[in-house]
């Protein structure tokens, strides 16, 4: 299977709140200084769908974060976990985008890999909690999309997945290529082993500008 993930860089959910700063002018929310970025939780549990998948029918993990030059320490953090390759959207037009502007630069970063299975998001991001993004790049891709994935299961060319509802699960099948976003409740993402650790910190993650 060739699948891609789609991972976000976000300020560490485990910074106590009173340590940020509002700019009532900006209307922005300014974190602490010298606190590193992480990967987005969610998105941590996209990567570890793939793989799994991964471990079970072999093939190839892609990864792209859009963000500063900085996103590339969550791509080596996605490495580390067993993806293959990733790459960094990092140009000034990709500033401050809503969920199309991102989703739509995706989509095309997407494209330009070439032939995928199945992309993989988080349910939201763990900062600003959308949860659009996933679904509007299936739109825009043409493909089919299930939210809140707990479990993914692939035979032949069909998905099988198991989704989240507010009042118990559901199971649903879909064609590849899909989108899938992932849930928290499909479990704990995998710890790096070390011989992938120093493989990751080696990686050089390529910059792809608009």
């Amino acid at each position: 299977m060739n699948i891609i993930v789609c991972v976000k860089q976000v300020v560490d959910p485990e910074i106590p709140p009173a340590k940020f700063k509002i700019n009532p002018e900006a209307k922005q929310v300014i974190p602490p200084p010298g606190v590193p970025q992480v990967i987005s939780v969610y998105d941590e549990r996209a990567v570890e769908a793939a793989c799994r998948l991964k471990d079970k029918h072999k093939g190839k993990i892609n990864v792209i974060s859009m963000g500063s030059d900085k996103a590339a320490d969550v791509i080596k953090h996605a490495i580390s976990m067993g993806a293959d390759d990733g790459f960094v959207l990092q140009d000034p037009a990709f500033e401050s985008l809503d969920s199309f502007g991102t989703a739509y630069v995706l989509s095309k970063a997407i494209q330009k890999i070439g032939a995928y299975d199945l992309v993989l998001c988080g349910r939201q991001a763990a900062d600003w909690g959308a949860g659009q993004v996933g679904s509007i790049l299936a739109e825009i891709l043409g493909t089919p999309v299930v939210t809140l994935a707990c479990d993914i299961q692939a035979v032949d060319k069909t998905l099988r997945v198991k989704r989240i509802l507010s009042d118990g699960f559901e199971v649903v099948e879909a064609p590849m290529p899909s989108v899938v976003t992932v849930s928290s409740e499909i479990g704990l993402p995998r710890l790096p082993a070390g011989m992938r650790l120093m493989m990751a910190r080696k990686k050089v993650v390529p910059i792809w500008k608009a």
